[in-house]
């Protein structure tokens, strides 16, 4: 993909160089969803950032001035439709990082990939995803009870979370620029 600017990102393809940024907050994701894709060192990081560099699935987030990766974003094409997310490092976290590298993708495919729903789940208790879901003007088109598991109890029975599922239309995209 062509890297995108905004005023403090770029978003870009993924590198190998990206392997310890990378690294730095996928060893322990935040959100249970990325559980299965925690690295276990930095061999384990390498080979990941060298898969992403091969697809435009995901989207390398790296501060303008450093070129030092922060986070990443999906867009998984269904069609017209894409499913939508993102992953920071938690030192980044209250920065508006998030927004600002979001609104620059949902642009981008909108304009460029001419799509026309993009849609995203979130957990129920990860506000700080709903929230940005919210201030980017997707509303909430369900709630899924016990929808999946990414962890289990000590007695090895899975934990099953609500997950909520957020979209937005083009034409209500374009009504809010």
């Amino acid at each position: 993909m062509d890297a995108i600017e905004t005023n403090r990102l770029v978003l870009r393809n993924f590198r190998t160089s990206d392997a310890a940024d990378l690294f730095a907050y996928l060893h322990q994701p935040r959100a249970s969803c990325f559980l299965s894709l925690a690295l276990a060192d930095m061999a384990a990081a390498a080979a990941e950032a060298a898969a992403r560099s091969g697809n435009d699935e995901h989207i390398a987030v790296s501060l303008k001035t450093t070129d030092t990766l922060i986070g990443d974003l999906f867009a998984v094409a269904e069609e017209d439709t894409f499913s939508v997310g993102w992953h920071f490092n938690a030192t980044v976290a209250g920065a508006g990082f998030a927004s600002e590298a979001a609104h620059a993708l949902f642009c981008h495919l909108f304009a460029t990939r001419n799509a026309r729903r993009l849609y995203a789940y979130v957990e129920d208790h990860n506000f700080a995803s709903r929230r940005l879901c919210e201030q980017l003007g997707m509303r909430q088109e369900g709630l899924f009870k016990e929808f999946v598991s990414f962890t289990t109890n000590k007695d090895g029975a899975p934990i099953y979370e609500n997950t909520m599922q957020f979209a937005i239309l083009r034409w209500e995209w374009e009504t809010r620029q």
